[in-house]
């Protein structure tokens, strides 16, 4: 099987390319932008199997299947593309979202030998890109959430919220006045009600509000450690493959 990865991140290519290759596969190369992936099909056979970031340095990767007829299984990577989430659901898209876990990848490869191979039709990208920049453009985001607490019920607003944490398989929201509340839903689906212009996840374990960052201290491996008001539970780590998105997040 033949495996490319087109990621414009160059140390999230190599580590993913680490990953893949420890499930006992082979990457034949990594390519990290529009332009070179045009070059690179133009001249090269299509691999079995193609995993893809969403926005490369020099566009979105649909840009790619504008020029090129792509035969290939594609599973998409995604930092923080939540609302296009439910595009690549609809057609049956896989999707990883980073940093990627090594179980997730495994599930996915095996998701594609078992599907793809057997009914080797090629994916429809124009359906996807027309959700994708549907959802992209009407996308409605929570202002609060309803947390029940014994008999009772609160309402908490999003620009209450510190942070989110996932604890003992719990997802919790830790509030500015340093107070935890269980939530009844999971890290991902907060990810996608949270507006990605003040809420970021920065690592499977946290969801970080822009307006909770004290500090950011340069940290061991390439990392980022925050500093906020209130949490103090444990250190708030960004995850290394996230570090360019942060740091474009904060602007």
């Amino acid at each position: 099987m033949t495996i490319i990865i087109i990621e414009d991140e160059k140390p999230a290519a190599r580590l993913l390319q680490r990953k893949v290759e420890r499930l006992g596969y082979q990457v034949q190369c990594l390519l990290h932008s529009v332009e070179e992936s045009i070059n690179w099909f133009s001249k090269n056979e299509q691999p079995d199997l193609i995993f893809i970031d969403i926005q490369l340095s020099d566009g979105l990767s649909f840009e790619i299947f504008d020029q090129v007829k792509i035969k290939s299984a594609v599973i998409f990577t995604t930092a923080y593309d939540q609302y296009a989430l439910q595009a690549f659901k609809l057609n049956s898209v896989d999707y990883l979202l980073k940093p990627i876990d090594e179980e997730d990848l495994e599930q996915a490869i095996e998701k594609y030998k078992a599907n793809f191979l057997k009914a080797n039709q090629p994916t429809d990208f124009e359906a996807i890109k027309a959700l994708f920049q549907n959802q992209n453009q009407t996308k409605e985001y929570k202002k609060r959430f309803s947390i029940k607490i014994g008999e009772h019920i609160k309402i908490i607003n999003t620009s209450d919220i510190e942070c989110i944490f996932s604890q003992d398989k719990g997802t919790f929201i830790h509030t500015f006045e340093n107070r935890d509340y269980l939530t009844d839903f999971t890290m991902d689906q907060m990810a996608d009600y949270l507006n990605p212009e003040e809420f970021f996840r920065i690592n499977r374990k946290f969801i970080l509000n822009l307006q909770a960052v004290k500090d950011i201290i340069v940290y061991s491996n390439s990392r980022l450690k925050i500093k906020t008001e209130t949490y103090k539970a444990e250190d708030i780590i960004v995850a290394r493959e996230r570090v360019q998105d942060f740091k474009k997040w904060i602007g």
